[in-house]
């Protein structure tokens, strides 16, 4: 089975579109790192998925609160945590260690990880890599699948964008 595939973005829809599709494709027991330039869509990504999945909340990107919670969400008649982190401004391993970060990496959730090269030591291996590569219109995605789980993820994802 191919462990990667790329997709096309054209704009802000179709990566809402795609994080939606995402929503749909998850399962518990998930870390998926996201990787991209400031503006490459990876928040918008994660409010795509997030209201994909029902929530109609405030979707910010947790760039100061290094994380933004969403509890008791609903997939596939299943109930999963999923916690977005954005550690553009994450500098400090204690921190992580202090403030219990790490007991969110469990089997009934699914962690969302922007800016993982700030603190790849202390992170655990990702089962799913998004790569976002701007274009001149729009972005590429490249989704890298390293797990059992997030290889069943990825068959999901092509079936749904198909």
């Amino acid at each position: 089975m191919d462990n990667n595939f790329t997709l096309e973005l054209a704009d802000e829809a179709a990566t809402l579109n795609f994080g939606a599709i995402l929503g749909k494709a998850i399962v518990p027991n998930l870390t998926v790192y996201l990787h991209g330039d400031l503006g490459a869509g990876k928040t918008t990504l994660v409010r795509g998925l997030l209201q994909g999945l029902g929530f109609n909340g405030k979707v910010k990107s947790p760039t100061y609160t290094l994380v933004e919670p969403y509890e008791h969400l609903s997939v596939g008649g299943r109930t999963l945590n999923l916690y977005h982190f954005d550690l553009y401004r994450f500098n400090d391993e204690e921190e992580w260690e202090s403030a219990g970060f790490r007991d969110y990496f469990n089997a009934s959730s699914v962690c969302l990880i922007e800016w993982p090269e700030k603190a790849e030591p202390i992170l655990p291996t990702p089962d799913i890599d998004l790569y976002f590569k701007i274009k001149p219109t729009g972005r590429d995605v490249l989704i890298d699948a390293h797990s059992a789980t997030a290889q069943v993820c990825l068959k999901n994802i092509k079936e749904l964008c198909n």
